[in-house]
């Protein structure tokens, strides 16, 4: 009898943290592009080619008076991950891009870190954080970490001054 209570016991604590003993033993692999590459074509554009392919006279608007806005993302800064102890480890960059609608974004490349349950992107004020201690509670959290293998890519709040130093920690 107590045998059988005690497996239940073991079982059920089996269940239970089943997920975050998967994480530990399972990657989540995420291959995202990088943001603002690809220009979006709009129905104005779409219409414009048509009128082209068609032979249709295009109205002369005179010459544009903008320039040509920057259609690549511009690298403001980048780093690579470390390893803080056997359990805790990190691999790849890390780069804080500027993209062309002015939105900045952090995005990892040849990523991959411990899997485990709940992590999350943080931009830390502390240039090395390494403990809870260090992280403080002057951090910004940018969302749940999607896969601990791969390219992606993490908005950064406009209200960030990003002349100030930060550290890309997962927590």
């Amino acid at each position: 009898m107590i045998i059988g209570v005690a497996a239940i016991v073991v079982i059920a604590a089996g269940i239970r943290a089943y997920p975050y003993i998967r994480q530990i033993f399972v990657n989540d692999v995420v291959d995202e592009t990088l943001v603002g590459v690809a220009k979006d074509i709009d129905a104005t554009a779409i219409a414009a080619a048509t009128q082209r392919a068609e032979g249709t006279p295009m109205p002369d608007d005179g010459p544009m008076e903008e320039p040509m806005p920057d259609e690549e993302p511009t690298a403001l800064v980048a780093g690579m991950f470390t390893e803080i102890d056997f359990a805790h480890s990190g691999e790849g960059t890390a780069t804080i891009y500027q993209l062309p609608t002015g939105e900045s974004v952090v995005r990892f490349e040849e990523f991959r870190v411990t899997n485990g349950p709940d992590l999350h992107v943080l931009l830390a004020k502390h240039p090395d954080p390494s403990t809870r201690a260090d992280l403080g509670e002057e951090y910004i959290d940018l969302g749940q970490l999607k896969g601990n293998v791969g390219s992606q890519n993490y908005t950064i709040p406009a209200d960030v001054d990003l002349s100030e130093n930060y550290s890309i920690v997962i927590y």
